[in-house]
Formats: C-alpha cells, structure tokens, sequence
C-alpha cells in the first residue's frame, strides 16, 4: 500500500514533463542515443508508476480517488487539484501505456532533432495526464492548452510536405473552440464561486444558461473528437504528422473530446444534454454511417485510418446521448450505463487499435516511402508475419468478436436498440461498411501480385516492431475476450453520473 498522502498523480504528471526537459539538456542535439536511453526509461517509469493507480484503486466507490489539492492562485481560488475516479483513470494509464510504444517506435526512424522530437511526446504525455487527473476547471483548461503545443512542433517540424497548412488547421480548430469553454467555465464560476469541477457539477442554472454552456462546451469537445461536421483537421494532421504524431493524436487526443462531455457537459448541464440528445445522437450517426463512406473511397492509407477514427468515434458519443434518450423514454438506469460504459469502453479499445494501425502504416512507410494503396500489392510474400499483425487489427477494426474492437461497439448497438430501432440500424451499417473499407484495403495492400521491386525486396519486421505489434496484439485480444477488468472500474462512476442526472432534473 501507498503511504497516505502520496502524490502518486503528481509522480504521473510531472516525470514525463520533467523527463522530456532532462532529454533536452543531457543529450541536445547530436547525442540520439542518449536521448532514446533517457526518453524510453522515463517513458517506462511513468507507466509503472501509473499501474498502482488500477492496483489500488477502491472498485466500491464513485469518489474521487489518489486526490491532491493545494491552494495555487489564492485571489481566484484556484488550486493545484488532481484525482481520479473509473472515468478518468483507465485514460490515464492508455496514456502511459501508449508512451513507450511511440518511444520505441521512433529509435531508427527520426534521425533529425532526436532528442527534441522525444522530448515532445514526453512533455506532451505529463499533459495529457494533466488533462485526465486535473479537478480544478483551470487546472485542466492549462493543460488542454498546454498540449497543443508540443503536438503542433512535432508535425510542424517532422510532418510532411504540408505540415503548416496542416498545424495550422490544427491549432486553430482546437483552440477556437476552447475559447468558448473558457468563457463557459468563467461563466459557472460566476455562479458557484468555485473552479472546483466537483462544485461545477452542483450549479443549478436555468435551462436557456445550460444550452448556451452545452453549446460552448459542444464546440470545444467536438472539435478535438472529431465530430462531423467539424472533423476536417483531422485527415490532414494526420496525414502530414510523423508515425507517432498520429499514433498520438488517435490513441489519446482524440478520447480527450470524449471525456470532456463526460466530466463537464452531461454532469453540468444534463437538462440540455437531454435536450439536445436528439442533434447530438443525429451528428454520431452521420459520422458512423457518412464518414464510414468518405473512408471507403480513399487512396491514402492513413487518411483511410483517420476517417476510420472517425466513424468510430462517433460510437463514442452515440454512447453517451443514447444513455439519455433512454433515461427519457423507459428510464432505465441498466440500459442507460451501458450506452455511457460502451462508449467509454470503445474509447479505450480506439487507443490500442487506432494506435496499431498507424504504426502498421509506419512500418509500411519506413520501407517504401508511400502511403498510396496503389504502390502497394502482394505484401504478404515479402513479410508474412507483419502480414498476420496487420489482419488482426483489420479485423479489430471492423468489429470481430474476441477482439476489443467488438465489445464497445455492441454496447453501444445494444443499448440504442433500447432508445430507438433506428438509432441501432444506422449503427450496425458500420460494422458492415467497416467490413468493407478495412478489408478492401487489406487485400490490395496485403495480397494480390506482388505490386513492384519495392515490394518485393520488403523485409519482415524486426525484433523492435515485434515487440511494438505484439503488445498491440495481446492488450487487443485480452480486452476481447475478458473486458470486465476495464468495465468493472467505470461501472460506479457511470452509475452516480447517471442517477446525479436524473436528481438534478429541472
């Protein structure tokens, strides 16, 4: 057991961010061995300090666990406040798990600025950890700001040939639309005297101040999932981004727009998240189904991923917006958490899966130097096992039972069979549509003919991408097969946001 008090979360903060600043000074510029050495061991540290937060962690409570406060801006009343409940903490440790793939995933591959592209993740990881642990609306707006900046230096400076265009679009997206949450979460503290999230959710506003603060948030958690119509950025970030940026931007930034609608919208404003449950289950469906096409038809092998993540996110906040309808129409509790748990739980099997995908693509590229399908055939004879890793998060991708890409999505199916017959139709299209953009793209890439002499003269993938796919693999089909370790954490949280809903009823 930890001593009591610990600062177990500020360990998981900070080490990274104080890891990448020690990657800077010890190796600068021409010392890259130093700096993968240092950046992979803080990586590594983070992530183990990171797994008594689930060891220990108290399955019996919805309160805030591991918690931290001390006073930071006394005029404001503004303070240095951390924790974690089964919502926040499972994002945490995806975090730190994904780390030191995109650590080891980068030893051969970024000879330029070595130290300073490692750095960046590692910054960038203390932040996002930031994001998930901080309970004080500040506290976490700093740190969802904070993080744009490292991501936007690591495509401006290891992107593509439109990494400007491309962080540019990035950056302006996400932080317009946190402008409009700062003035929300200004507006509440107006109200409740306190930055303190826990107050926030206690703050009774009427029904035109709850849909103008969803609106605001709304246009700050859409962005960063993405939600259609304002997922453009998307594509091209990742296109333009280097194999970890995407692996990053997938695997966690993305679940950030997720867990801001959890924390905030629907425990703020739950009178307008049912409401409005009706436009925002509209907007999920059209990313389902709508994006599911635009994915079908391209050529480029990670923007055929990045819409992907899309459709998929869009089971995300269908999720939580079916939990509401239902609490409306039966109202029942049961039904409800398995639409927020089931979204929850594909936010989770995204990270692994996205993750997976784009580091496949990265292998791809690292010896070929093209993402176009068309420059690609008949994989399969030059590398079979990479074949073989590559099928696996195909068929994760699109669904398959046993794999974890299956278990949120029927959740979510499950449970809008509950609200609406439809709702459930327009989102099992998907599985069938993902079917058929994952495979499609699998076959011309993976079989056929051997495309070319570049294909041909393909070697397997070697002992580090082994061990990057492999992890992939395992976490992939152990949640598959055995979800209740992920499941069994978020069940308290979800229930007393639900039954918090339905006692704060306008």
């Amino acid at each position: 057991m930890l001593p009591d008090p610990f600062p177990l979360l500020s360990l998981v903060v900070w080490t990274p961010i104080l890891g990448g600043l020690w990657v800077l000074l010890a190796a600068g510029e021409k010392n890259a061995p130093t700096a993968r050495a240092i950046a992979l061991a803080i990586s590594v540290a983070t992530f183990l300090l990171s797994i008594p937060l689930y060891t220990q962690f108290d399955l019996s409570t919805h309160e805030m666990q591991f918690v931290e406060r001390f006073e930071w801006i006394q005029t404001f009343g503004i303070y240095y406040h951390l924790g974690v409940d089964g919502i926040s903490m499972p994002l945490i440790l995806l975090t730190t798990f994904i780390t030191p793939l995109v650590v080891i995933s980068a030893w051969q591959v970024i000879q330029y600025k070595t130290a300073q592209y490692l750095a960046a993740f590692l910054i960038m990881e203390g932040l996002m950890n930031g994001v998930f642990a901080a309970l004080d609306a500040i506290l976490f707006y700093v740190f969802w700001e904070a993080m744009l900046v490292p991501m936007f230096l690591i495509i401006g400076i290891w992107g593509g040939p439109q990494r400007i265009y491309a962080t540019i679009k990035f950056f302006l997206y996400t932080f317009l639309g946190s402008v409009f949450m700062l003035v929300a979460l200004i507006y509440l503290y107006a109200q409740a005297d306190s930055f303190a999230i826990l107050d926030l959710h206690t703050v009774k506003v009427g029904m035109t101040a709850q849909i103008l603060i969803f609106i605001a948030f709304l246009l700050a958690f859409a962005v960063k999932v993405p939600m259609w119509p304002v997922h453009t950025w998307l594509p091209d970030a990742h296109v333009e981004a280097p194999t970890g940026g995407s692996v990053i931007l997938a695997a966690i930034m993305l679940k950030m727009g997720g867990y801001g609608f959890v924390r905030f919208s629907l425990p703020i404003t739950p009178d307008a998240s049912r409401e409005l449950d009706w436009l925002m289950i509209a907007l999920s469906l059209i990313a389902v189904v709508y994006i599911g096409f635009v994915a079908l038809v391209q050529t480029d092998l990670k923007k055929l991923i990045a819409y992907s993540s899309i459709s998929h996110m869009g089971f995300v906040t269908l999720g939580f917006f079916v939990a509401f309808s239902i609490l409306e129409g039966t109202g029942s509790l049961q039904g409800a958490a398995m639409g927020m748990e089931g979204g929850m739980m594909q936010m989770i099997s995204h990270g692994f899966i996205s993750g997976a995908l784009f580091l496949c693509v990265g292998v791809l590229y690292d010896r070929m130097h093209t993402r176009q399908i068309a420059d690609y055939g008949g994989v399969v004879n030059s590398m079979p096992i990479f074949a073989a890793f590559m099928m696996l998060f195909v068929m994760a991708n699109s669904g398959l039972p046993g794999t974890s890409g299956f278990v949120g999505e029927f959740m979510v199916i499950l449970s809008s069979f509950k609200a609406n017959f439809w709702f459930a139709f327009l989102a099992a299209s998907i599985l069938l549509l993902g079917a058929g953009y994952n495979l499609w793209m699998y076959k011309r890439v993976i079989y056929g003919k051997v495309a070319n002499e570049g294909v041909a003269s393909l070697k397997d993938i070697n002992a580090r991408e082994l061990l990057i796919l492999g992890t992939l693999a395992a976490v992939v089909l152990l949640f598959g097969v055995w979800p209740a370790p992920i499941l069994e954490v978020m069940h308290p949280s979800v229930e007393n946001l639900l039954q918090h809903v339905v006692q704060s009823k306008l």
